[in-house]
């Protein structure tokens, strides 16, 4: 863990776990970033898309974030603040600091397609709180585009401090470092992550070591610190279950991955639905096929 820039290394974006009647199991979850720790994680991620905070309540997603921070420690924990207005994501901001988080991450605006005066003053208005800002760049889900330039220009204001990339587009981490050599890149998007570890990437915020944390950990120090044979290898093994981070059913896919290597998945709330027949043949054959390699 760096202390001055908690976002590099191994971040998880953590699955929630939830009771049957879909009620949050926070034992459960604190148990979880515990695990994920002493695996070899760097800290976790609550409240992003895979924590499912789009449907939370605003107190289950306090706690989320209370839970996280008292069983790491608030240098470990980067919870997601997005929301619909600026106002309520710098709240959630604040609730951070004050759980004792020490950065937090931050979509663009998501209730409409922003234009770029809108996304600079939703950074600016975030990063008035006073914790370190990392975007999150995801135009797939959000339909803005946090392309280099702009990226840029929020560094360069000192509205962030990194920025998860998810575009897939793996040739902007050379544009970014060439217009924002000091804005940390991560990883945002399990099935790039050797692309961007070679194109400089300082961390990974991550889905699937919710489910094999060691192996995914081996992977991005093999990768970060070219030692390709051995971050091909491992690539290629987990590559049929990363590359369902990119996908609509991610949340999905990776808890049930987590229930067939002995760990609490569980369902998701609505409106996710369950995986087809067909979708969770695919993902029980590639982790069991992963938990047969060693990997798990």
């Amino acid at each position: 863990m760096t202390e001055h820039r908690p976002w590099r290394g191994v971040l998880v974006a953590t699955a929630l776990p939830l009771n049957d009647d879909l009620s949050v199991n926070h034992d459960r979850y604190a148990e979880h970033c515990a695990w994920l720790v002493e695996n070899g994680c760097d800290g976790v991620v609550p409240n992003g898309s895979l924590g499912e905070y789009q449907v939370l309540t605003p107190k289950e997603r306090a706690r989320v974030v209370e839970t996280a921070v008292a069983a790491i420690g608030g240098q470990r924990v980067m919870p997601g603040v997005a929301a619909y207005g600026s106002a309520e994501s710098r709240r959630w901001a604040e609730q951070a600091g004050e759980a004792g988080c020490r950065a937090v991450m931050l979509l663009p605006p998501n209730a409409y397609r922003a234009d770029e005066r809108s996304v600079v003053a939703h950074y600016a208005a975030v990063a008035e709180a006073g914790l370190p800002v990392v975007a999150y760049n995801n135009p797939i889900d959000t339909k803005v585009d946090l392309v280099p330039e702009l990226l840029a220009r929020l560094h360069g204001e000192g509205h962030i401090q990194a920025v998860k990339e998810f575009s897939g587009d793996v040739r902007r981490a050379y544009r970014i470092a060439e217009l924002a050599p000091e804005l940390d890149l991560l990883i945002g998007a399990d099935d790039v992550l050797l692309e961007l570890a070679v194109a400089g990437a300082k961390g990974w915020v991550a889905g699937y070591p919710n489910a094999l944390p060691q192996a995914s950990v081996e992977l991005y120090h093999a990768a970060v610190d070219g030692d390709l044979d051995t971050a091909r290898a491992l690539y290629r093994q987990l590559h049929p279950l990363l590359r369902w981070d990119s996908r609509v059913e991610f949340v999905q896919a990776i808890k049930l991955s987590m229930d067939i290597v002995g760990r609490h998945g569980g369902p998701c709330r609505p409106p996710r639905v369950p995986l087809l027949p067909e979708q969770e043949a695919a993902v029980r054959a590639a982790t069991e096929k992963a938990v047969a390699a060693g990997l798990a």
